[in-house]
């Protein structure tokens, strides 16, 4: 596959509501703990000319302990992002920037994600402590005076909540709120959001983005019907599991939408991935482990290829577990049809320069 570079629009949170792929952008740390500020860079660069239409950054995968300010990461880590998606002149890049906490703590980095040229908050309920569900929603709606508000559906293994149908009406029904991740990996808890949204008087307004790692594929080709005259969808993903394989995630994505409108072709091909697209991220992400191992599954699928030079965490705790790097071995093996080495390989060192 050739490199596919999103081609510009009329601004970037018009292609957010159309849809696209937004990988989790992960943390490269050298062996000191230090940001490695190359790889990094290349990082931000290989997503974007995979085909990618936006990154998240100070996301789970970029490691919720870059939010504490004993680190002095957050700042750098969102500036390298703005800076390296800037090379990228003729396309629109969506900058989504994660912010959790309590509400003054998720405001002020909000106040600092617009200060660095930010489009979107993505808004974890990681470190709010024990707000209700009425306070998360005055939190995001403060936030939101900030910048557009992308809700979070995070799974409780880490670091997320159980969260109501009706907190997903009442978010909604905020006018700042502009999408949804929804990555309970729970389908319950996935359809408490999708009938909560389209209970909500800006169903139509609110774009749904799947963080549902174990189930990407049926979450792209699926259609909710909601009443007798609307459908609710997926129009992409924003993923952890997108931050490894891109290219391919691309050409999934753009594979999904053309079964939906009706490619048969397109219908056999998505379908024949998805059974080796959840394996592989078992896998990866450490379902055996109880996702202890998720982060550092990423990094080892990224040092393979090239781009990260080890498994660094800021939490030294997080580590792959026993068992998990033969179950990648495994993976990687079975699946080549999911990797895109030969793209990387082909354009790592301009990446690195």
């Amino acid at each position: 596959m050739t490199t596919t570079v999103q081609a510009r629009t009329t601004d970037p949170l018009t292609l957010f509501r159309a849809g696209t792929v937004i990988p989790a952008h992960p943390l490269a740390l050298d062996a000191h703990l230090k940001l490695d500020e190359r790889r990094q860079r290349a990082l931000t660069r290989y997503y974007l000319e995979a085909g990618a239409g936006g990154v998240a950054v100070a996301v789970h995968t970029t490691q919720f302990a870059i939010h504490e300010p004993r680190h002095g990461l957050l700042r750098p880590v969102l500036e390298l992002a703005v800076t390296t998606a800037a090379e990228y002149k003729t396309r629109d890049t969506v900058l989504v920037a994660g912010a959790c906490g309590p509400t003054g703590h998720a405001v002020a980095e909000a106040e600092l994600a617009a200060e660095l040229g930010y489009h979107a908050i993505l808004l974890a309920p990681y470190g709010a402590g024990d707000l209700t569900e009425d306070e998360l929603v005055q939190r995001a709606a403060a936030v939101g005076e900030v910048l557009p508000v992308i809700g979070f559906y995070l799974q409780p293994a880490v670091g997320g909540r159980i969260l109501s149908r009706s907190f997903w009406t009442s978010l909604a029904d905020l006018p700042s709120v502009i999408g949804i991740k929804v990555a309970p990996f729970d389908r319950y808890a996935s359809l408490d959001v999708i009938l909560g949204v389209a209970a909500s008087g800006r169903s139509t307004e609110v774009a749904l983005y799947t963080g549902n790692d174990d189930h990407i594929v049926g979450d792209l080709l699926s259609r909710y019907p909601v009443d007798g005259s609307r459908e609710l969808e997926f129009v992409g993903g924003l993923l952890g599991q997108w931050s490894v394989w891109t290219q391919r995630a691309v050409h999934l994505h753009r594979t999904a939408r053309l079964a939906k409108a009706g490619d048969p072709g397109a219908l056999r091909e998505a379908f024949a991935t998805e059974l080796a697209l959840t394996d592989a991220n078992a896998a990866i992400f450490d379902v055996a482990g109880r996702f202890h191992g998720c982060i550092s599954g990423i990094h080892e699928v990224l040092r393979r290829q090239g781009l990260l030079a080890g498994l660094w965490c800021l939490d030294e705790r997080e580590s792959l577990s026993p068992g998990q790097l033969a179950e990648i071995d495994r993976v990687w093996r079975a699946y080549p049809q999911l990797r895109d080495d030969d793209f990387v390989a082909e354009h790592l060192d301009r990446w690195l320069s």
